[in-house]
């Protein structure tokens, strides 16, 4: 049977997969990425280590498998959204990428908004003016290095940079371009005016691909340094989030996934266009159906940060710091002994878009222990998702059906104060290795060798975690203090 490559290029990890068609993991294989945050808001990463890590973890999934390059029918990348990462004339990288975590421009985003005409903005382009928007970004490098602006000859994503490493081919693909606001939702198309009113010079965009379409063939070399085949065909890939929802099923109206990655996303498949400034509108990777989504500016990131800063030496059954704080969190009482954490360290993205926001800790006494603290950063993260879905049902999206995946989901104490606050069960997937495996899905559906329905094969569903009427109330008054906490200090960092 064929076998599929899928990579995946996240904040924290870069992750592989080997499948072989049409139901069976043969291996996987991460490497870590390192974040770097030089500046309060900044979030940066080294491209050049997201293909270091690719050409470590192929010769490794090989091995695992025991099977050779030549056998790859086809390669999918999925990625963070919308990293911005430039090359100058030469294919050089010009700077570290700009995360879609980064929270810089802000005075960029006020400054399109007094310029461009949000709502005409939004309609056309779907998404609304936000510190997500690609030409923000290229608007702050303009004015604080315009050295390198100067020699930007190229802007893309993360993973359409690994597709360039692995064909030669530049290109944008469909979901970098949509979020970055430089397509044209009804016309389905590239739309140079809108990408040059928000400060991005249409020349710097390579051409438009689905993430289906093969846009190129493995080089000589890519073949060399990765280990892969040359000639092996590559498709224009998938961002992570839209990926990840695809290998867990989110294809009908009231299916939600929640993704706990590095940023934790919410996501949910619909036909309906309704464009919101509030969130991101991305094209599902079935055609014909679109993915109303939000993704906040952290996630995993802060919880490994606050390993790495209080307890990286301790450890939990698993062997790892987080089972040891979810061991204690589980001593800790459903909301936390009275803290309250606003998790905007980063600022932060959907629904609020305010760069200038920042973490908080509320509540804060000598008689709080360490479980209480990481129970409220937990308990965080289940609020902000409990305000996403309250701003997709005012939209009328059917909120109802909820999955949760990628690595926060092997929480059980986080899980279930997700369910608790969002007052439903969560369906957790067993054998869901995360975006990864969507991107393979996609390269096979590229290739002409399975259909779009054939993914779910690869997941099981488990006992679905039900939430506790008994912290209903406690959660509730959480809620609205978190609420509260944001209005009364909003503005008040800048």
């Amino acid at each position: 049977m064929s076998l599929i490559l899928g990579l995946d290029i996240g904040t924290t990890s870069t992750i592989g997969i080997l499948i072989e068609l049409p139901d069976r993991v043969l291996a996987t294989a991460s490497r870590p990425v390192r974040l770097s945050s030089p500046r309060p808001g900044w979030a940066e990463e080294d491209p050049q280590q997201w293909w270091q890590n690719v050409s470590a973890i192929v010769p490794d999934l090989l091995a695992e498998s025991g099977r050779k390059a030549t056998e790859i029918a086809a390669i999918g990348v999925s990625g963070m959204l919308p990293a911005v990462v430039l090359l100058d004339e030469n294919g050089d990288l010009v700077r570290p990428s700009i995360q879609q975590s980064d929270g810089r421009c802000g005075q960029q985003v006020a400054q399109m908004r007094r310029e461009i005409d949000e709502s005409a903005f939004l309609s056309r382009a779907g998404n609304g003016i936000n510190q997500q928007l690609v030409g923000a970004k290229l608007r702050w490098i303009a004015e604080q290095e315009p050295e390198n602006h100067a020699r930007a000859r190229t802007v893309f994503g993360s993973y359409d940079y690994i597709n360039w490493r692995l064909t030669g081919v530049r290109a944008i693909e469909q979901n970098w371009a949509l979020e970055a606001g430089v397509v044209d939702v009804a016309a389905d198309a590239l739309a140079p005016d809108l990408a040059a009113s928000t400060g991005i010079p249409p020349a710097l965009l390579p051409p438009l691909v689905r993430s289906h379409e093969i846009l190129g063939h493995v080089t000589a070399e890519a073949a060399e340094e990765t280990g892969l085949a040359e000639g092996t065909p590559v498709v224009g890939g998938a961002a992570d989030m839209v990926a990840s929802a695809l290998g867990a099923g989110v294809i009908s109206d009231g299916d939600v996934l929640l993704k706990f990655g590095g940023a934790v996303d919410i996501l949910t498949a619909t036909r309906r266009v309704v464009p919101d400034p509030r969130l991101y509108l991305d094209y599902h990777l079935v055609p014909g159906l679109f993915m109303p989504n939000g993704c906040m500016s952290t996630g995993g990131s802060v919880l490994n940060w606050f390993v790495d800063t209080f307890v990286k030496d301790r450890v939990g059954a698993d062997g790892s710091p987080h089972a040891w704080l979810d061991a204690q969190a589980a001593q800790s009482p459903a909301g936390a002994n009275g803290l309250l954490v606003l998790p905007y360290f980063l600022g932060e993205k959907t629904p609020i878009h305010d760069p200038d926001a920042r973490g908080v800790i509320e509540g804060l006494t000598l008689s709080h222990t360490l479980g209480d603290l990481w129970r409220a950063v937990l308990e965080a993260y289940a609020y902000a998702l409990l305000h996403h879905v309250e701003v997709l049902r005012d939209i009328g999206h059917s909120v109802t059906n909820f999955t949760v995946s990628d690595g926060g989901a092997a929480s059980t104490v986080w899980m279930q104060i997700v369910a608790d606050v969002l007052d439903a069960p969560l369906q957790r997937l067993g054998g869901h290795p995360g975006s990864c495996l969507g991107a393979a899905w996609t390269a096979a559906v590229g290739a002409g060798l399975t259909d779009w329905d054939g993914i779910t094969a690869f997941t099981t569903r488990e006992e679905p975690i039900a939430p506790n009427i008994a912290h209903r109330d406690v959660y509730e008054d959480g809620y609205r203090r978190y609420r509260a906490l944001y209005k009364r200090l909003k503005g008040f960092h800048k």
